[in-house]
This record gives structure tokens, C-alpha cells and sequence, in this order.
């Protein structure tokens, strides 16, 4: 017995220490560690989901163009010469798929690990950007004079799940599109083919527009509750589809910015491709108006999160806001596609207006015309002189008019020449030609084709 009481007892083996050893530190790094990776997955994720920057579409064709010829991606020339009707749309195109590839975080739609598994914001407003640079594909392939080889390639590439992972995957296929899109830019870089000089194409681009933002105004109308709201949009609601579930709101609304953000560049780039067929059909209006509803559905969010709000309630309905703007774009798309279709340019090719030669047509209308006004004056002064001369003989008109008198009159005749020849120069024009041509006027869009399934 101890002299100070008892005291702990000793392992009866020292093997028992090993056996139960402390493990109660183990738990503290652990927890650590968690927390770490918590806040860099939440840090990362909140920075992937920010939205790309829009570009110029003019400078972005400019580098497209430039990085052909160029071996060094980095420092790639700016390529300005003149090019192919439809070198702009292409280079979009490319800048398009390259910012779906190349943003922060890269393409997120079909991560299967965090953060970009927790995602959906982003994920849904990379699908808007896809389907819209799916229909302006479908576009090119049907509507352009162009070889199909590379712009079928590029559409059935981009016409595949948007979430695959495994090979090929979702990004090895947008790449390869965007590869055969580079052809396609270099054949109309060097002139060697372009998109026909008619307003058909961006006709039926606009027309698969419209039927688009129409079905997505739907798709957002299905998430507002108030019946009332609806009727003021015209929406019939009879025919919205089944009530979009709380958790799938944002999504929607998410993919309608996607699209508005792609439709934007894509108008700007069929602007700088077609501006003189829009010109010729006066479609200016339509086109500003068009681009300020797109630019309005882009604007900031500064809610944390997609409200669902109802009347002049507390919370915004930021579905039924996006709704008014698809709405309005639609309406005004598929009337800039009726001002355009069976419109053909002035011009043989926008691209090419800086040579000299563009200009001749107009030079030779004016020309024209001045010719026309010279003449009406000399006739004018002719006319004075004669009227003058007979007042002047009115006094001797028992006497026959003199040899010199009989060949004044002929004097005039080239004048008169002119002046009736003249009205006929602007109705040889292309312009004038198309217009009248009732071929023309009987294009109608053709049906859009069912996209992937998948995809919805």
C-alpha cells in the first residue's frame, strides 16, 4: 500500500500501450482541412458563375482572321483586308464556342466533381449560348451557298448532348466545331467563297429567332402565378406547360440571359455582314429596337437569388420581367425577318465596298442625274429665247421665218434626248430590280427542326 494513496496502475504489458492508443487529435486537422476546401469550392464557385464579357464583333473577326496566318495564338496580327460576305458571322462563331471553352472555370455543364457540380446558374446560361450558336449553324447549312462539307461538320458537333463527360466529351466536340469553322473562315478570308448577297438568309435566321424566344417566353410564363400578368403579356395560358418547379426557376431564367448575351453578338455580326441589305429594306429601326431588348435582358441582377414574386407584393417576379423581354424581342425578330426576306444587296459584297470600284454604280446614278438637270436647264433657256424671238416677229409675221430660225429648232433635240433618257438610269439598278421581282417576295422560312431533347 502506497504511502499518498493509490496510484495508477501500471500496464501489466507494454504491448497495451500500443493497442489503445489517443486518437482524439485526429478529428481538429480533419475538420480543418473540410473547412478549407469548403471555402475555396464556394470561392470558386461564386467566381466561374460571373458572366462573361461581351465583345466587338469587328475586332473579334479581326483576330479570328489574324490567327490563321499567325503560328503564335498570343500575339496574332489584326487582319482588316477586305473578305467574303459572311466573315464576321464565322468569326463570331468561333469567339462564341471559344468563350464557352476558355471563361473562368471553363465549360461547366458537364463537371461531375465540385464546385461546378453544384452549379446551375452557369451551367444553364452556357445551354442558352450553345443554342443559339446551334441555330445559327443550322442556319448556315441550309441557307448559304457555301461548301457544306465543314458547316455540316460543325453542326452535327455541336448538335450533341451539352453534358456529356465521357469521350468525346461535351468540350472535345465544341472544339472540333470550332476547328471546322477556321476552314470555313479561311476560304472567305481569301475570297474564295461567301454567303449569298440576299436578305433570305438573315430572314430565316431571324424566323428560327423568333420561334425560339416564343417558346422560351413560355417556359418562363410557366413559373408566374398570377394569371393577370399573364393576359397583360398576352400569353395564353391554356397553352403554357406544366408549373415549373421552385428549384428549376432560375435555370430558366438563367438560359433566357444566355441566349439574349449570344443574340446580341450574332445580330451585330449579321449587321456587319448584311448592313446594306438591311439598308436597302430599311430595317434600321427594327434592328436598334431589337438590340435594346436584348440588351435589357442582360441587365444586373442584384438579387442573390431568382425571385418569384406576385403582384405588388414585396418580392420581384424576375421570370415575368425576362418574359416581357423575350416577348419583345420575338415580335420584333420575325418582323425584321419579313422586312428582309426576298431583299438582295446593292452591292456585290459588303466586305469589299472600300475598293473603288464598289463605288462606280453610284458615281454613274449621279452622273447621271446631273446630265438629266443640266439638260432641263438648257431646255428651259431654249424655250426663253424662242418665246423671245416670236414676240420679237410678231410685227412681220405676214413674212416666211428665216433660214437661220429653221435651224435654232433642231438645236434642242439632244437636250430633250437627255432629259427623257435620264428618268430610266435608276430603274436598270439591283435594288429596284429585286423589289419588283415577285420570286423573291414568295421565300418563306422553313420549319425549325426539333433541337436535342436532351438538351431540355
Amino acid at each position: 500500500m502506497s504511502l499518498f494513496g493509490s496510484r495508477k496502475a501500471r500496464p501489466t504489458r507494454p504491448t497495451d500501450i500500443l493497442e489503445r492508443p489517443d486518437y482524439g487529435w485526429v478529428w481538429k486537422p480533419l475538420l480543418g482541412l473540410v473547412v478549407v476546401y469548403l471555402v475555396v469550392t464556394l470561392a470558386l464557385g461564386a467566381w466561374w458563375s460571373l458572366t462573361p464579357d461581351g465583345f466587338d464583333v469587328q475586332q473579334a473577326s479581326a483576330e479570328q482572321r489574324g490567327r490563321l496566318a499567325s503560328d503564335a495564338p498570343g500575339a496574332a496580327p489584326l487582319d482588316t483586308s477586305p473578305a467574303g460576305r459572311g466573315a464576321v458571322i464565322i468569326a463570331t462563331q468561333m469567339t462564341l464556342l471559344d468563350r464557352l471553352l476558355d471563361k473562368q472555370g471553363g465549360y461547366l455543364r458537364n463537371d461531375m466533381l465540385p464546385p461546378g457540380l453544384w452549379l446551375d446558374n452557369m451551367p444553364a446560361w452556357e445551354l442558352g449560348v450553345l443554342k443559339q450558336a446551334r441555330g445559327e449553324a443550322h442556319t448556315l447549312v441550309e441557307k448559304s451557298a457555301m461548301q457544306p462539307g465543314a458547316l455540316k461538320e460543325a453542326q452535327e458537333r455541336l448538335d450533341g448532348d451539352s453534358q456529356d463527360w465521357l469521350y468525346p466529351s461535351t468540350e472535345h466536340r465544341i472544339a472540333k466545331a470550332r476547328d471546322a469553322y477556321a476552314v470555313v473562315l479561311e476560304d472567305l478570308n481569301q475570297q474564295r467563297d461567301a454567303l449569298p448577297a440576299e436578305g433570305d438568309v438573315p430572314a430565316y435566321w431571324l424566323s428560327r429567332v423568333a420561334r425560339r424566344l416564343d417558346e422560351l417566353t413560355y417556359r418562363l410564363s410557366a413559373s408566374v402565378a398570377d394569371p393577370e400578368a399573364l393576359r397583360e403579356l398576352e400569353v395564353d395560358v391554356d397553352q403554357l406547360p406544366g408549373r415549373t418547379p421552385w428549384y428549376r426557376v432560375d435555370d430558366i431564367f438563367f438560359e433566357a440571359r444566355g441566349q439574349a448575351w449570344a443574340l446580341e453578338h450574332l445580330l451585330a455580326a449579321m449587321v456587319a455582314d448584311y448592313g446594306d441589305v438591311m439598308a436597302a429594306a430599311d430595317a434600321e429601326p427594327l434592328v436598334e429596337s431589337l438590340q435594346a431588348e436584348l440588351k435589357q435582358a442582360q441587365r444586373t441582377l442584384w438579387s442573390p437569388v431568382v425571385l418569384n414574386g406576385t403582384g405588388f407584393g414585396i418580392f420581384a417576379n424576375h421570370s415575368l420581367m425576362m418574359a416581357a423581354y423575350t416577348q419583345r424581342a420575338a415580335k420584333l425578330a420575325e418582323a425584321l425577318s419579313g422586312r428582309l426576306a426576298g431583299v438582295s444587296a446593292p452591292d456585290a459584297s459588303l466586305n469589299q465596298s472600300a475598293d473603288p470600284s464598289a463605288q462606280e454604280p453610284t458615281t454613274d446614278q449621279a452622273a447621271t442625274q446631273t446630265g438629266a438637270d443640266t439638260g432641263a436647264q438648257a431646255e428651259a433657256q431654249a424655250e426663253a429665247q424662242n418665246q423671245g424671238q416670236d414676240d420679237a416677229s410678231a410685227s412681220a409675221a405676214d413674212e416666211s421665218l428665216s433660214p437661220g430660225a429653221e435651224t435654232k429648232a433642231p438645236d434642242t433635240t439632244p437636250d430633250t434626248a437627255v432629259v427623257d433618257e435620264a428618268p430610266a438610269a435608276p430603274s436598270s439598278g439591283s435594288d429596284d430590280a429585286s423589289a419588283g421581282d415577285p420570286s423573291a417576295d414568295s421565300a418563306e422560312p422553313a420549319v425549325d427542326e426539333v433541337e436535342t431533347s436532351a438538351d431540355n
